[in-house]
């Protein structure tokens, strides 16, 4: 009797410049190394993407919202099921989810 082939293990990415984020399987804990991250996976599904507004120092998540916006603009997303936004910042939150949303994204508020 065969066995059945493994499921393929879930593609969730994270970007967070503090927290764990159990079940993450690739964290970024800047922008740049998140736009490096997400260019990794550019060809292929993402599960999910977590993502922190707030980065540290004067880092934030805007500059990975960018990459995602033009790829949208430029009629190429990125291939995500969901993206969460967990952040302290409630206005900053908002702006991603607000942004991402209308260019079709799945996005979620979501705690960490």
């Amino acid at each position: 009797m065969k066995e059945k082939p493994a499921a393929p293990t879930p593609v969730i990415l994270g970007i967070d410049d503090l927290r764990p984020l159990p079940g993450v399987t690739r964290i970024a804990r800047t922008s740049r190394e998140g736009i490096q991250l997400l260019e990794e996976h550019r060809d292929s599904f993402i599960d999910e993407l977590w993502l922190d507004h707030d980065l540290g120092g004067d880092d934030s998540i805007l500059p990975v919202v960018t990459v995602l916006e033009e790829a949208a603009f430029s009629g190429q997303p990125f291939h995500i099921g969901t993206i969460f936004v967990h952040s302290a910042n409630p206005i900053g939150a908002e702006t991603v989810v607000r942004a991402l949303t209308h260019w079709n994204y799945q996005v979620r508020r979501a705690t960490a």
